[in-house]
């Protein structure tokens, strides 16, 4: 790991209709538009997409890591997680999300642990930390037959 703080840099290009085009040095540019909710035409990342697949997308990963650093096996984790939009005294904001967490271990696994792992890469994904709305975690653990 780089020594902190970070900095990430990214870009938005738009005109007055269409796609806004979001890119950074390292990746593939990415469209975005308005969701169905707010009037877009859907099939398309948007900023209320994105910030709920970034938090499903740090639980993974730190999933990951905390696994790797207590040699857990495990073969799949599938992550569904539900943001909540709503209106607040503050205007709209996000006020809740849950994280569904599905992991598949080997027979051979310490279940016990990996529901831990779980449990521990909520209270350490670095995105959920960082919003003001409230988390849920559901998580289970099943084992590969």
């Amino acid at each position: 790991m780089h020594p902190l703080p970070h900095h990430y840099q990214v870009v938005s290009t738009s005109g007055p209709e269409g796609e806004v085009v979001l890119s950074h040095s390292d990746a593939a540019p990415l469209p975005s538009l308005s969701p169905p909710e707010f009037g877009g035409p859907g099939g398309y990342w948007s900023p209320e997409t994105l910030l709920v697949g970034a938090i499903a997308d740090c639980y993974a990963l730190t999933f990951r890591a905390l696994a790797r650093a207590k040699a857990l096996a495990w073969t799949a984790l599938e992550c569904h997680v539900e943001g909540t939009l709503a209106r607040t005294d503050e205007g709209l904001r996000f006020t809740a999300y849950t994280v569904h967490a599905q992991l598949q271990v080997p027979a051979a696994s310490d279940r016990d642990l990996a529901l831990r792992l779980l449990q521990d890469s909520e209270h350490r994904c670095l995105i959920s930390n960082s919003l003001k709305a409230s988390g849920t975690l559901q998580a289970s653990v099943e084992v590969d037959a």
